[in-house]
């Protein structure tokens, strides 16, 4: 496996599936780089920065449940091509939202040529998607599109805010599980199914992907604070800035309500009412939440996500598999030690 690739502690599966994944990441590169030469240095530009590719290696090892004839075909090749275009996509949109400045350790798209070029770099790589999920019959293009509509709702939900009376920390788990969890479920559920797992098993890992996709972002938001821009590749804090609270800050803010928040943590909640557009201010409240114990409460609401995920296993078949995939969940918030 490649050195960015995790281990999952399966070396027999893992040396199994990573001719698997070298295909994907010709594929990718291939998609991302069929246009004009303006156009592929857009669309190039995060698929070559870096990046896990964790949702193809969910696809492969999920597909491993199934015919092992089918694990490594070239339906299960291209979903999981598929899979990783429309995570791609995001985050060129994402990036738009957030006005981040940095991804994957090197400018955002929107840096370095605005918003409007970001935005339709992103839709290129979204139909590109949708063109290597068509191949694969209608069922599976619906479930795309399920996705693709989780991810836009989940992101348009995370700019509204809830309304009056619903609980804030729910509200943002649920786009959390919209944004993030959607794809990660539909990559482990396209690969137990196009290698013919059956719908059980499909349904099984497309609730264990929800959820290890959840637990996931719950970690980066702690990461987002507690490690260095060099480390995330991104500015800590520019969710903040934007005035999008992180659930450390939600898990403050219900303190507040509850009557139990102490002095420090009012302070951070004073220090984000006023103007963040400093590096200073910004930076101020940033070490003041890795300082307090709401970091900690949010690194456990992480581990408990992902104990839930590989709880959802348990229908499985003992086998290498499953101790990949109880692997996979655990690596979402071991990166928080």
């Amino acid at each position: 496996m490649s050195a960015q690739t995790p281990d999952l502690h399966v070396p027999d599966l893992e040396a199994r599936i990573t001719p698997g994944l070298e295909v994907v990441e010709r594929r990718l590169l291939e998609a991302v780089s069929s246009s004009r030469d303006l156009i592929d240095e857009m669309t190039r530009h995060l698929a070559v920065a870096g990046g896990k590719r964790m949702r193809p290696l969910l696809t492969l090892v999920c597909a491993q449940l199934g015919d092992p004839e089918r694990a490594l075909g070239d339906k299960v090749i291209a979903a999981a091509t598929a899979v990783e275009l429309t995570h791609l996509a995001s985050l060129y949109h994402d990036d738009v939202m957030d006005s981040a400045p940095t991804r994957r350790g090197v400018p955002s798209a929107q840096h370095l040529w605005g918003n409007n070029r970001a935005i339709l770099a992103g839709d290129i790589l979204f139909a590109r998607a949708s063109q290597l999920i068509a191949s694969l019959g209608p069922d599976m293009v619906a479930s795309h599109a399920r996705t693709f509509e989780r991810l836009c709702e989940g992101q348009l939900n995370e700019t509204f805010g809830p309304t009056d009376g619903v609980d804030r920390v729910d509200f943002y788990l649920q786009v959390l599980a919209d944004k993030t969890g959607s794809l990660v479920s539909a990559a482990a559920s396209f690969g137990a199914l196009l290698a013919g797992a059956g719908s059980l098993v499909s349904d099984v890992l497309a609730e264990f992907g929800e959820k290890v996709g959840v637990a996931f972002q719950i970690a980066d938001d702690v990461l987002d604070l507690a490690s260095s821009g060099e480390q995330s590749g991104k500015t800590p804090g520019t969710d903040l800035r934007e005035g999008v609270d992180t659930l450390p800050v939600l898990l403050l803010r219900r303190r507040e309500a509850a009557g139990t928040i102490d002095q420090a943590g009012e302070r951070i909640l004073r220090d984000l009412s006023g103007d963040l557009s400093s590096d200073e201010a910004l930076a101020s409240v940033v070490e003041q939440l890795r300082c307090h114990d709401v970091l900690g409460e949010t690194r456990e609401l992480a581990r408990t996500w992902a104990d839930d995920a590989v709880a959802t296993l348990a229908p499985l078949p003992k086998g290498e598999p499953k101790k990949a995939l109880e692997a996979f969940a655990h690596l979402m918030v071991d990166r928080l030690a």
